[in-house]
């Protein structure tokens, strides 16, 4: 089975196309700038170079367009035809309370989906174009609509309500969701695929974490808890996202700038974060250059950085009573030794140890990072969110 897989933002879309039978990644890339001047198309062709292609792309349909006719391309496709793909995957960011699991598109899914749209307005609807923009090129195909929360529908009423009123979770579905979630449930079984134990009688750990990162609980195959919220604000410390912080500062910071819920918004997801402490960059890879070179603020940034991820590390532990594995992922998680290192020294106590040697270095393989005698397991454990949508289309359209 060929199954493409995509994922739509507002002015962006990223594609893979698995050759399911052999798990062979036929084909991938991305479009930027839908609708924009300078739109491009960049992908790796067949001998592992990138390649960038201009094109005016006014929408996502000419997108998706573009994308089969590369596909089909004699210089850098890989079929011949559209009707060689079987399934279409998608990954959509909220299915709310709707949805706990991975399900095959149909009328009613997409209405359910439109009525998330108020939870992720930026990006249900762009998932959506994604979906019409397949049906109107190739009539009929099947398609799949993967969830980033779905996976954390197991959390238990402790872990996802706020103390806010009731009516505002019965109005309006205020409460915790949590995002990541297709990753935190592929890293965390394929830790288990790669220790050879069994996934339903561990309590795991997963730290997702980047430019933007959330930590999980995953206790005996559930998830029990995870960092971020109603939207992927809360939590970690994140590249230009605040993460937690106090409701009333919120509230004061409006008041003093005279700001309304729109700037509110820029700047919690825009302007703070690391960017916004440290007022250099939101990429991990700067901030340690300038902490290399004895910048104050990078540095600060950095602590808060690392400490609110041990902090939620240390958390999720005793919400489960123990951790048996913990997992790190993202494109920090996987390449920043010294961040692994840093959330992981000290923590004897809970039976954690870092083996320091193999950590130094290490970066986007799988690889156990612990000690032979350390309690916890200590692995990281590249994501690869797209194949678990492709596996998810295949498994649903094969029941």
């Amino acid at each position: 089975m060929k199954v493409l897989v995509l994922n739509c933002g507002s002015s962006s879309i990223k594609y893979k196309l698995f050759d399911m039978t052999s798990g062979e990644v036929m084909a991938q890339g991305g479009i930027e700038k839908i609708g924009l001047p300078g739109a491009f198309l960049k992908l790796t062709d067949k001998d592992g170079k990138k390649v960038v292609l201009e094109k005016e792309i006014p929408g996502h349909k000419e997108g998706i367009e573009f994308i089969l006719s590369i596909l089909t391309d004699k210089t850098y496709g890989c079929i011949k035809e559209y009707t060689e793909i079987d399934a279409v995957g998608h990954r959509v960011v909220h299915g709310g309370e709707k949805f706990a699991s991975s399900v095959k598109i149909d009328q009613d899914v997409i209405n359910k989906v439109i009525e998330c749209s108020d939870l992720a307005p930026l990006h249900n609807p762009a998932n959506l174009k994604g979906i019409d923009a397949m049906e109107a090129l190739i009539p009929g195909i099947p398609q799949v609509a993967v969830f980033d929360t779905a996976f954390h529908q197991t959390m238990p009423s402790k872990a996802y309500m706020y103390g806010l009123p009731y009516e505002m979770y019965t109005k309006y579905g205020v409460r915790r969701y949590g995002f990541h979630g297709t990753s935190h449930r592929y890293v965390s079984r394929r830790a288990c695929e790669i220790l050879g134990v069994p996934y339903e009688e561990q309590k795991i750990i997963t730290a997702h974490v980047g430019n933007g990162g959330s930590i999980a609980a995953v206790d005996h195959g559930k998830c029990v808890d995870t960092s971020m919220g109603l939207t992927p604000v809360e939590g970690l410390l994140m590249g230009t996202r605040c993460g937690d912080v106090d409701a009333g500062a919120l509230s004061f910071i409006m008041d003093k700038e005279g700001m309304d819920g729109a700037g509110l918004s820029d700047l919690i997801n825009k302007k703070s974060g690391v960017a916004g402490l440290s007022g250099i960059s939101s990429d991990m890879r700067e901030i340690e250059a300038a902490v290399a070179a004895g910048n104050e603020r990078a540095i600060m940034a950095l602590d808060v950085y690392n400490y609110r991820i041990k902090k939620y590390i240390g958390a999720y532990a005793a919400a489960m009573g123990g951790c048996d594995i913990l997992v790190w992922t993202g494109g920090v998680g996987e390449n920043q030794w010294a961040t692994r290192r840093v959330v992981c020294e000290d923590m004897e106590y809970m039976g954690m140890k870092i083996d320091v040697q193999k950590n130094e270095g290490m970066r986007g393989e799988e690889m156990v990072i612990s000690t032979p005698d350390s309690k916890v397991t200590i692995i990281v454990v590249p994501t690869d969110e797209e194949f678990m949508i492709a596996a998810d289309t295949m498994d649903i359209l094969d029941k």
